[in-house]
């Protein structure tokens, strides 16, 4: 689309900040204003419209506002209902990442217990839930009390974190690697290493394929995104 503004600004409303382009309110598609209550997300979310398209006139496209897009995700689609995403994101524990471990060959093995179960033993003990491990692709049935535990762990998230780990998990195959960057306890960066750890670990004796960069980048910044967004709400950060 055409940018049709010069200037992005913040205003500061009863209920949040809202954004301005030349001075009137930014809008979601269902004709809603965008109100977020951070302020710091309110100006990253007012600068990147700011940097869209470079200048009025010039062509900008929604991949230019990816803040944007957790926004109002947050606002239209998960706050007035958060129970179908709080049951999407936990549903991933019942089959996480981390519980399914290759049986040969034994570096690969190795990493996967190295880097891996450190993750899993946080879950056990930060949210007393822990998953039982298996070897090979087959399903294997965690218990429900760690289930519920998982799920309960996601209930306590606000809003933005909720949208956050709605694109972050998906991306990593991962509920406790989500709930770990979501905690501050993982960089984005090690989350998006280890949720692609076999297929680095299948790489470094193959050779690399392009197709399979690609989408890793493509996952690593989907994770990126996701940790910024959850920083940008959480006050404290600088």
């Amino acid at each position: 689309m055409k940018r049709f503004w010069d200037t992005a600004t913040v205003k500061h409303m009863a209920d949040g900040h809202a954004i301005l382009l030349d001075g009137s309110l930014m809008r979601l598609p269902g004709s809603a204003a965008l109100v977020v209550g951070p302020p710091r997300l309110a100006m990253a979310i007012a600068e990147e419209w700011q940097l869209a398209g470079g200048g009025k006139g010039s062509e900008m496209s929604f991949s230019d506002t990816p803040l944007t897009r957790l926004a109002g995700t947050a606002q239209a689609r998960i706050a007035p209902d958060p129970a179908p995403t709080i049951d999407a994101i936990a549903r991933y524990g019942e089959s996480d990442l981390l519980c399914y471990r290759a049986a040969t060959p034994r570096a690969l093995v190795e990493r996967q217990t190295r880097l891996w179960q450190p993750w899993l033993d946080w879950a056990a003990l930060t949210h007393d839930a822990p998953l039982r491990v298996t070897t090979g692709v087959g399903y294997i049935r965690q218990h429900h009390d760690s289930i519920a535990a998982l799920k309960r762990a996601v209930a306590r998230m606000d809003v933005h974190a909720l949208a956050a780990l709605g694109i972050a998990v998906p991306a990593l195959g991962s509920l406790v690697l989500g709930l770990a960057l979501a905690a501050g306890e993982l960089d984005a960066a090690t989350a998006a290493a280890l949720g692609a750890l076999d297929e680095v670990f299948q790489a470094e004796q193959w050779g690399e394929d392009n197709e399979a960069m690609v989408r890793r980048a493509a996952i690593a910044a989907e994770v990126a995104l996701a940790a910024r967004y959850i920083a940008l709400t959480r006050e404290d950060t600088a």
